[in-house]
């Protein structure tokens, strides 16, 4: 009869020991070199769209860090998988170059141990990704989204042209003979303004605008200009001025958005399984379903990866070049690749997922543990460090004294 481990052998099997926190820290820098390598490629394109279509529309600076800010979370789950391939690849590479790993295997441990503190952290990173796709990524949707449609439709002032009629609310009227710096300066300016039940006409030199961050309101400073203003029952009266600014309440176009919720990538876990069950008529139910599906498939596959990487990292001694990070990365785009198209024949084709969205997880992860054990099966053979796909000895070979 087999007795229960006690408490303290327990303990110490998962308390981390010397071997585990060496290879956490020779991991750490290379990960978050990685991570911000790659981050800085995917952003860098979205980035000019974001200051080109922020130029157009006279968006500030404050709008376009708001904007950036909602994007990190969809691009960080982006690189989160390369990151953690590229890192560990990077750090079993150079052991091998630098005969660790000979070292290692001579004092009997073998590579699936060197493996299981690096597959511990791609698990607490799945458990970040988790996050990330369950419940960080669609409120940075919907708030980025928000933020498009605000900078978009921000009113009149980003779109004055000179010359043009703009009328931001039915009792004003603004025009200008010139108008540059991207809408913001005027040359030339004449005011209708019948608020009140006062009709004030204002003419002025220049003006510049200032709109406000939340866009609620647009501020006009004007210079050496007239103001006349119409009582209808007493004389009209006739005011210079060096400097006046007039304040343009205009139209909140945060409460003019939809609501969260009228697209399945912007809703969490927990409310694509609550719609899934109560049959919501707003969004298809296959495009639930498949929605539900991928997240949770791309989350669980993340602690697979840092196992991928351990197995095509090894390089024999005389092999010059190793392609095992080419093949991890073919590997992980094409089973990103897989993820999405299965997404898109649940969504469209009401295809059931178990097919074509587990299929293809247990088909990488299954490939990422044979590879492994075939790996350390090799490895632990002739306590060499061959390459991934070295063959299996089939015979010992003889002593001389038998």
């Amino acid at each position: 009869m087999m007795r229960a481990p006690r408490p303290s052998v327990l303990l110490q099997r998962i308390t981390p020991g010397t071997l585990d926190r060496y290879l956490v820290r020779q991991m750490a820098p290379p990960f978050l070199i990685s991570l911000a390598v790659v981050m800085t490629a995917l952003l860098l394109e979205r980035l000019l769209v974001l200051l080109n279509v922020l130029a157009a529309d006279g968006g500030t600076l404050k709008i376009f860090a708001g904007l950036l800010a909602d994007l990190v979370p969809h691009y960080l789950g982006l690189a989160l998988p390369a990151a953690i391939c590229v890192s560990v690849f990077s750090v079993v590479r150079r052991m091998s170059d630098n005969n660790e790993i000979d070292a290692l295997m001579a004092s009997g441990v073998s590579l699936l141990r060197i493996t299981r503190p690096f597959v511990v952290v791609g698990a607490a990173l799945g458990l970040v990704g988790f996050s990330l796709y369950g419940f960080i990524q669609p409120y940075a949707r919907y708030d980025f989204r928000q933020a498009m449609y605000f900078a978009a439709h921000a009113g009149w002032t980003p779109h004055l042209q000179s010359g043009m009629f703009a009328t931001p609310t039915g009792t004003l009227m603004l025009t200008a003979d010139r108008v540059d710096g991207a809408g913001t300066r005027l040359h030339h300016v004449f005011i209708r303004d019948r608020s009140d039940g006062l009709e004030r006409d204002i003419s002025a030199e220049s003006g510049t605008l200032h709109i406000a961050d939340d866009r609620s309101s647009v501020r006009l400073d004007l210079a050496h200009g007239i103001i006349v203003t119409d009582r209808r029952d007493a004389a009209p009266t006739l005011t210079l001025f060096d400097t006046s600014t007039r304040i343009f309440q205009t139209v909140s176009q945060a409460h003019a958005f939809r609501s969260r919720g009228t697209d399945e990538r912007e809703l969490t876990l927990f409310e694509l399984l609550r719609k899934v069950h109560s049959a919501d008529p707003t969004i298809r139910r296959p495009h639930l379903v498949a929605e539900l599906h991928f997240r949770i498939a791309r989350a669980l596959a993340i602690p697979f990866i840092p196992v991928l990487a351990c197995a095509l990292a090894g390089m024999a001694k005389r092999q010059r070049r190793n392609p095992g990070l080419a093949i991890a990365a073919i590997s992980l785009v094409g089973f990103d690749h897989a993820l999405q198209l299965g997404l898109s024949l649940v969504a469209s084709r009401a295809m059931s997922p178990w097919l074509v969205i587990w299929g293809p997880f247990l088909l990488f992860c299954g490939s990422c543990i044979w590879l492994i054990v075939h790996r350390a099966g090799s490895a632990g053979s002739g306590r060499t460090w061959h390459g991934p796909f070295a063959r299996l000895p089939t015979r010992a070979s003889a002593s001389p004294s038998s």
